[in-house]
């Protein structure tokens, strides 16, 4: 079991900047891809980044491209996704999942993929 805890959502001002982080507790963080996805009202559940669990390898949803950074500390067992030039468009419910893989370069995109799931952090844009 993997526990996962986030932290840093809030309200900000369009243009403004946020950083999101996820602790995870239990089993070992390290060989856990791990993933951050959102939310928005009315809309699916979408990731806008992930990383892998040696940390050389991430992705980003074309919305997110440039503005948002995702990293990780396994000695911390924390992820964050720093995210800037923020515009109500992120507006969502942002969550971190982590997926066991033998890979160490590997990631996923796939909700459906991710076995561990935080409760989720609000982010709203004002503009």
């Amino acid at each position: 079991q993997v526990q996962l805890v986030e932290s840093g959502g809030g309200l900000v001002q369009a243009g403004g900047s946020l950083r999101l982080s996820c602790a995870a507790s239990g089993r070992p963080f390290s060989t856990y891809a791990m993933g951050w996805f959102r939310q928005a009202p009315g809309k699916e559940r979408e990731c806008v980044a992930a990383i892998s669990w040696n940390g050389r390898n991430t992705y980003y949803a074309d919305s997110v491209k440039g503005r948002f950074t995702i990293s990780r500390d396994n000695a911390k067992n924390t992820v964050s996704l720093q995210m800037n030039s923020l515009t109500p468009e992120d507006t969502a419910v942002y969550s971190c999942a982590a997926k066991s893989t033998a890979y160490p370069a590997s990631y996923s995109l796939g909700e459906n993929e991710y076995t561990y799931w935080g409760q989720g952090t609000q982010v709203t844009v004002s503009s």
